[in-house]
């Protein structure tokens, strides 16, 4: 491919509808899907170009492949065809998990859904260990990223402190390294930073007062409308929080989400959160729609003054609104400097650090899964100023830790995909919820 060539809008926004019914997998592959469809079969973007802005939308909160999608939109056809291409690559998963978590929050009570559910809780724990043990590869190069991502963890799932809070700690221990010992970091030099035209002030303020209005214009009305007390607030004041803090993609985001979800509002237990994962890993689009069923499931149970399904759909709404419209904001408001951030060496230090401790995250939420789902009874022992999670060994549930050591087999050892994975494990539990006993 020696020229570059660029679509017509309605060219764009046919390539856009079709990766977004098609973008299973996950962030990996959706972001070579888009690599495949929109660099290698078409050329409308340059391979250097193509992955100048995956490193920009790994620097960012949210989901890096949606925002990839954004950023496509935006070079192609400006802010016109960045809301195209995003809202194609979300909006196909949006009605899908939303029509099965209507689905879910009408059946969830039934044997046989019970049973089918069973399997896919399994086949979620091997998928956030793969995630782990992928996202460790990638992150954890040198000695100081490890120790980062063990601290991480440790003041998740020993001293219970706040995510957003260690998420801080790191991103200000990444720029202090880079200070003192860059070498720790591993980065690897870049070309001192060089002018690229005047800095495209007027367009990023301009987007962030648009993006910004948007974003707070339905917070706004729910509060005056239903006050600080209901949970459509609450729901929409938490996930807009959520979007600010999300570095790391969805699995930390799950971290921090059941912490609160579960633990501080009640919305839902854990093992509906892992079928929340489970719907979201089956469908196209962000794995972070999930947050869009627990949005569902908090406002269906506390649905006053609305009926349930209504109080529901608006809670749906109202999360996916204040999860993706950061998305765009991110996009339209940073896009034009690109190129200047590819050489903030302290920003890609403290970015690098957080990924570090994004490990550390994920860990905890894989050992947080892992004794919700094994096991019916989980007590929180307190040791001075820690908080440490011990099972009832006589409530583990040897139905599920079989099917979990299946899903385990099948994704390491058979190299089976997610879908087929869960698709197996759920067939299996419900021929277990089946037998007696």
């Amino acid at each position: 491919m020696t020229q570059q060539q660029y679509p017509s809008f309605s060219e764009l926004v046919r390539v856009s509808a079709r990766i977004g019914c098609l973008s299973f997998g996950g962030p990996v592959g959706q972001i070579a899907l888009m690599h495949r469809e929109i660099v290698e079969q078409r050329g409308w973007i340059s391979e250097e170009q193509y992955l100048h802005a995956l490193n920009f939308c790994h620097l960012l909160p949210g989901p890096e492949a949606q925002q990839l999608a954004i950023w496509i939109g935006w070079k192609l056809h400006g802010v016109k065809g960045g809301f195209a291409a995003g809202l194609l690559f979300v909006i196909p998963g949006a009605l899908v998990i939303l029509a099965l978590s209507i689905l879910y929050g009408l059946a969830a009570q039934l044997g046989w859904v019970i049973a089918l559910f069973l399997g896919i809780k399994a086949a979620v724990l091997g998928i956030v260990v793969q995630a782990l043990l992928r996202i460790a590869g990638r992150a954890l190069q040198t000695q100081f990223k490890r120790v980062v991502a063990l601290a991480a963890f440790v003041a998740l799932a020993v001293f219970a402190l706040p995510f957003p809070l260690v998420v801080l700690t790191a991103g200000l221990t990444g720029a202090l390294a880079w200070k003192l010992r860059p070498a720790w970091l591993g980065l690897g030099a870049v070309s001192p930073e060089k002018a690229h035209g005047p800095r495209p002030w007027g367009a990023s303020l301009a987007a962030i007062a648009i993006g910004g209005v948007a974003w707070g214009l339905p917070l706004t009305l729910v509060y005056a409308t239903l006050g600080p007390h209901h949970v459509l607030w609450q729901v929409g004041l938490f996930f807009s929080k959520l979007a600010v803090v999300t570095f790391g993609g969805a699995y930390a985001v799950l971290a921090y989400m059941g912490q609160q979800a579960v633990q501080s509002f009640g919305w839902l237990s854990t093992g509906e959160m892992a079928d929340g994962l489970g719907l979201a890993e089956t469908t196209p689009g962000p794995l972070i729609m999930v947050t869009q069923f627990v949005g569902y499931l908090a406002a269906l149970r506390a649905p006053a003054p609305f009926t349930p399904i209504v109080a529901g759909l608006l809670g749906a709404a109202l999360t996916t609104w204040v999860t993706f419209t950061p998305c765009f904001l991110w996009i339209f408001a940073l896009a034009p400097w690109i190129e200047r951030l590819e050489h903030a060496q302290r920003l890609r230090a403290a970015l690098a650090t957080i990924t570090a401790a994004i490990v550390g995250v994920i860990a905890n939420l894989s050992l947080w899964f892992a004794l919700h789902v094994l096991f019916a009874q989980v007590r929180t022992v307190a040791i001075g100023p820690a908080q440490v999670m011990v099972p009832v060994a006589q409530s583990l549930d040897l139905k599920t830790l079989g099917l979990a050591m299946l899903a385990a087999l099948l994704l390491f050892r058979a190299r089976w995909s997610v879908i087929r994975t869960l698709g197996a494990t759920a067939l299996l539990g419900l021929a277990l919820g089946a037998l007696p006993g």
